[in-house]
C-alpha cells in the first residue's frame, strides 16, 4: 500500500485501524512532512532537489533606497517581553562619527528618545521620537511615541520612501523580467507566467455598489508600466501586428474570494473567454472564469492562446497551487510578507513544460526570480533558517549518511552504492581528524584540506576521493579562507631587538611631539567654496536595484550579484534642516564663515535635492580642506624626554600572520618574520635582507603612532644603514607606489608632510624620507 501525504490520512486511531484492516503486505508513505517517522527507505530534501536540477535555479532581486535619508526612518524589527524591561528592537537611520548616515539596528525599551547620540546621533530629524509603548500581544505588536502620532505594527516602517513609488519599480522589473524571458523562451513553445503576492484585495481590485469591477491601484500601475514597456525597440519582436494601446487588457488578472459575486445581474464576474481551435471566441457553458483559468484549468492557462500571462494572488494561492511555468514571483506586501520564502518560492519551483506538455530541463531554462521586499542578502538568510527548521538540514554538518549513495562501480555495466555503514566509517575518520566536531559540525582544518588538496582518507576509500570531495565540497560552503594551518605568532628576534645598534637607532625616533597650527580664514573660505563647487556630488535619492544567483548546497544558502541599476527617486517631501548650523557643529567654524563659503560655491540648490547628502559631502569637504590648511602651517615640538615609545612595546604587543599570504623570513629585523601589507612592502623586505648596507630594520609597528591633524600616522620602517663598517646612517622610510604627490591622495601627502616636520624636530640624527624602490632608496645615502 502507498499512502500519499500520511499527515492527513494516518494519524489518528481510527485511519490506523482503517489501514490496518486492508492487510498490506508492507506500507510506503510518501511525504515531505512526515509527522510520525517510520523506516526511511528514501530522502529527497530541497537540498537534493536543487542539486538534481530537480527544480528551478533560483534568482533573488531586491530594490534598495540609497540616498534617502531626509526623513525620520523608523522600522520595528522585533519586540521582547521575556525580560524586564519590556523592549524592542528597531532599524534607525544614525549618523556616525565621519558624518555619514548608516541604517542600523537598536533595542530601545520605554522613553528612549531617538534623538539622543546613542541612537541616531543626534539627527534633528528624530525630535519627538520617544518611545512610548511597546505591546507585545502576539499578531498586534507595536509601538508608539509620546509626540507623534504613528502607531508601527511589526514589520511596518515609516520615513521610507513612498511605498507605492517602491512597489511600482517592483511592477516595471518583473514586467521586464518576465519580457526578457519571453524573448528567450516563446521560440523554445514555453508560455512565461509571473504571479504577484499582495496582502489587501483593494489594492488589484475592488466593487462598487452594484457589483462591477473596479481596477485598484496595482492594477493600474501595472497596465502603465506594462504599456510603457512594451513600446521599447528590443521587445517588439514579441509585439509584431499586436495594438499596443490595448495590449495590456486580459494579460493580468486574479483571483481572490470576493471574485465569487455576482453581478447587479447575477451574471458571475470576470468571465474570461477562451478561443477556440478556430480561433475565435467559444461562447459554450464551460467558458472558464479568472478562477477557471487560474485554479483548474492550468493547460489552458499554459497555452499560447490564453492571454493571461500576469496573476495577482492573496490567500488564495498560498496553499497547494503552483504551476510549472511561474518564472517571476514579485512580492507586493505593504508590510513584511507573512508568507515564508519557501511557501513564496514553491509556487514556481517546478520544471518547465512546453506547449506538448513535456518538461524542458536545465537550469539555462527554468530560473526563477524572486522580486523581494528585502535585499537578496536577507532573503537568502531567511530561506536558509527556513530550510533549516522546517526540513532538519543542518547546513555545514556532515551527517552519517552522507556519503551513503556514493557510486561504487562493481565492473563496466554494474555499480553499487557505498552504504550506510562504511559512511558511518568515512564519519569517524573524518571526526578523529579532527575535521568534523563531534555533531559532524564542519571544522576550519577540512576547508583548508579542501582548498589545498590535501586530504587524507583511509586506503578503502582512496578509490572515491573525487566523489567524496565533491561532496564535502558542498557540505563546507565557503572556501575562501585562510588557512588556520598557516597561522602563525612572529617571534622577536633577540639578536636584533637586544643588540646595541637597534637601541641606537629606537633612541633617535621614539619620542612623541605636540604640533601648533595656523591658517588664513580668507584663503580656507576660498578654498572650500571652489572644492564644493567642483566635487559635490549631490544627487537625489535614488532606488538600486539588485539581482543576485542563488545556490543552494549542503554548505547553506550562497548568493551571487549578477545585475545592479538604479533609478531617481523624485520627491521633496520632507522639511529641510537647519545647514548652517549643522555645519558649524561639524566644523566648528562661524556662522559667517559657513555661510560665505556656501555662497561662494553657488550649488544652495542642490541643497534641496537631498539635503542630507548635501550636508554630509559639504562638512566632509570642509573638514578635509581644513585638515591640509592646517597641515600647511604646521610646526612640531618635542614634548620631552620623557614622552615617548618604549621598547619594550615590541614584546608586549602579539604578532600573527599567515605564512603563505603575508608574511616572509626574515634575518635582519627585530622581528624573525615581517609581515607586510602590500607587495611594494614585501619587495622592501626582501630587498634589506639582500642589502649589505643594510645592517638591520624594523616594520613599525601599528602602536607606533605619529600625531596629525588627519589622525595618527604610522610610517613604514626604521633602518640602519652602515657603510664600509663604519658610517651610521638611521632612516625612517614611508613606502609608496609612486613618488608623484599628484598620484596621490591629498590626506597622504598631508601626512607624510607632518611625517617630514615630526622627524625634523626630533634633530638632524634621523632622516624621513618616501621612496618607491629599494633603487630609489640606496640613492639617497650611497
Amino acid at each position: 500500500m502507498i499512502v500519499d501525504e500520511p499527515q492527513s490520512v494516518d494519524t489518528t486511531d481510527k485511519s490506523k485501524e482503517a489501514i490496518a484492516s486492508l492487510n498490506p503486505m508492507c506500507t510506503l508513505r510518501y511525504s515531505a512532512t512526515h509527522v510520525e517517522k517510520h523506516h526511511m527507505l528514501y530522502k529527497l530534501d530541497s537540498v537534493d532537489a536543487y542539486e538534481q536540477k530537480l527544480v528551478k535555479q533560483i534568482e533573488v532581486a531586491g530594490i534598495e533606497v540609497k540616498d534617502g535619508h531626509n526623513k525620520a526612518y523608523i522600522k520595528l524589527l522585533s519586540v521582547n517581553n521575556k525580560k524586564s524591561p519590556i523592549s524592542a528592537k528597531i532599524e534607525i537611520d544614525a549618523r556616525l562619527k565621519n558624518g555619514s548616515i548608516k541604517r542600523k539596528e537598536v533595542t530601545v525599551t520605554s522613553g528612549a528618545d531617538l534623538l539622543d547620540a546613542k541612537y541616531s546621533g543626534g539627527r534633528d530629524v528624530y525630535d519627538g521620537y520617544i518611545i512610548e509603548d511597546i505591546y507585545c500581544g502576539q499578531g498586534n505588536e507595536y509601538i508608539s511615541f509620546t509626540s507623534k502620532p504613528n502607531i508601527l505594527k511589526l514589520g511596518q516602517a515609516l520615513g521610507e520612501v513612498d511605498p507605492d513609488e517602491f512597489k511600482r519599480l517592483q511592477i516595471r522589473k518583473t514586467i521586464e523580467e518576465h519580457l526578457d524571458k519571453e524573448i528567450r523562451l516563446r521560440p523554445q513553445g514555453i508560455k512565461v507566467l509571473s504571479l504577484f503576492f499582495i496582502d489587501k484585495v483593494a489594492n488589484y481590485r475592488w466593487y462598487d455598489e452594484d457589483g462591477n469591477p473596479q481596477k485598484g491601484k496595482f492594477a493600474l500601475m501595472f497596465e502603465e508600466e506594462y504599456d510603457r514597456a512594451i513600446r521599447k525597440p528590443k521587445y517588439s519582436q514579441l509585439f509584431e501586428g499586436a495594438d499596443l494601446d490595448t495590449a495590456a487588457q486580459g494579460v493580468h488578472n486574479g483571483y481572490f474570494a470576493i471574485d465569487k459575486k455576482k453581478d447587479s445581474s447575477g451574471k458571475e464576474m470576470l468571465k474570461e473567454s477562451k478561443i477556440g481551435k478556430d480561433g475565435k471566441a467559444a461562447n459554450s457553458e464551460s467558458d472558464g472564469s479568472a478562477y477557471n483559468t487560474i485554479m483548474k484549468d492550468k493547460e489552458w492557462l499554459l497555452s499560447f492562446d490564453c492571454k493571461l500571462k500576469f496573476i495577482f494572488s492573496h490567500s488564495a494561492l498560498k496553499e497547494g497551487w503552483d504551476n510549472p511555468n511561474v518564472f517571476q514571483i514579485c512580492t507586493l506586501n505593504e508590510t513584511t510578507s507573512v508568507i515564508k520564502k519557501r511557501q513564496e518560492i514553491g509556487r514556481g519551483l517546478r520544471i518547465c513544460v512546453n506547449q506538448d506538455g513535456e518538461r524542458v530541463h536545465g537550469f539555462a531554462v527554468n530560473t526563477l526570480t524572486v522580486m523581494a521586499n528585502e535585499s537578496y542578502e536577507q532573503f537568502a538568510e531567511q530561506l536558509q533558517k527556513e530550510i533549516e527548521n522546517e526540513e532538519g538540514i543542518k547546513f555545514g554538518v556532515v551527517e552519517k549518511h552522507l556519503f551513503a549513495n556514493i557510486v561504487v562501480p562493481v565492473d563496466d555495466h554494474n555499480h553499487e552504492y557505498l552504504g550506510a555503514e562504511a559512511s558511518k566509517q568515512l564519519w569517524e575518520h573524518l571526526q578523529s581528524e579532527g575535521h568534523i566536531d563531534s555533531k559532524g559540525k564542519v571544522q576550519d582544518s577540512l576547508k583548508a584540506s579542501l582548498k589545498n588538496g590535501t586530504l587524507e582518507l583511509p586506503e578503502a576509500f582512496q578509490p572515491h576521493t573525487a566523489q567524496i570531495v565533491s561532496v564535502l565540497k558542498k557540505v563546507s560552503g565557503n572556501l575562501n579562507i585562510k588557512n588556520r594551518d598557516d597561522k602563525a605568532k612572529v617571534s622577536l628576534n633577540k639578536a636584533v631587538y637586544l643588540s646595541p645598534e637597534f637601541q641606537a637607532l629606537w633612541d633617535r625616533i621614539k619620542y612623541k611631539t605636540t604640533f601648533r597650527v595656523n591658517f588664513d580664514t580668507r584663503a580656507l573660505i576660498e578654498k572650500c567654496a571652489e572644492e564644493i563647487k567642483i566635487n559635490l556630488q549631490v544627487g537625489k535619492a535614488r532606488f538600486t536595484y539588485r539581482k543576485a544567483k542563488t545556490e543552494i548546497d549542503r554548505g547553506g544558502v550562497h548568493t551571487e550579484k549578477t545585475v545592479e541599476a538604479t533609478s531617481v527617486y523624485e520627491s521633496r517631501s520632507y522639511v529641510l534642516p537647519d545647514l548652517i548650523t549643522y555645519l558649524q557643529n561639524e566644523t566648528n567654524l562661524t556662522r559667517r564663515t559657513i555661510v560665505s563659503i556656501i555662497n561662494k560655491s553657488g550649488r544652495l540648490e542642490s541643497f534641496k535635492n537631498n539635503p542630507q547628502k548635501f550636508i554630509e559631502q559639504a562638512g566632509n569637504i570642509i573638514k578635509s580642506q581644513m585638515r591640509l590648511f592646517i597641515v600647511d602651517g604646521i610646526k612640531y615640538h618635542k614634548i620631552g624626554d620623557d614622552q615617548f615609545y618604549a621598547q619594550e612595546l615590541f614584546q608586549q604587543n602579539e604578532l600573527f600572520g599567515y605564512l603563505k599570504d603575508n608574511m616572509v623570513k626574515a634575518e635582519k629585523s627585530v622581528f624573525d618574520y615581517v609581515v607586510y601589507d602590500s607587495d611594494i612592502e614585501l619587495e622592501f623586505a626582501s630587498a634589506f635582507e639582500r642589502n649589505e648596507d643594510i645592517k638591520l630594520y624594523a616594520k613599525l609597528p601599528g602602536w607606533f603612532k605619529i600625531d596629525t591633524p588627519l589622525g595618527g600616522y604610522n610610517p613604514d620602517w626604521a633602518v640602519l644603514i652602515e657603510k664600509d663598517g663604519k658610517e651610521k646612517l638611521y632612516f625612517v622610510v614611508e613606502t609608496k607606489s609612486t613618488l608623484f604627490s599628484v598620484e596621490r591622495r591629498p590626506e597622504e601627502n598631508a601626512k607624510i608632510k607632518c611625517g617630514y616636520a615630526h622627524f625634523e624636530a626630533l634633530g638632524d640624527e634621523v632622516k624621513f624620507t618616501v621612496s618607491n624602490s629599494m633603487d630609489e632608496f640606496s640613492s639617497r645615502y650611497a
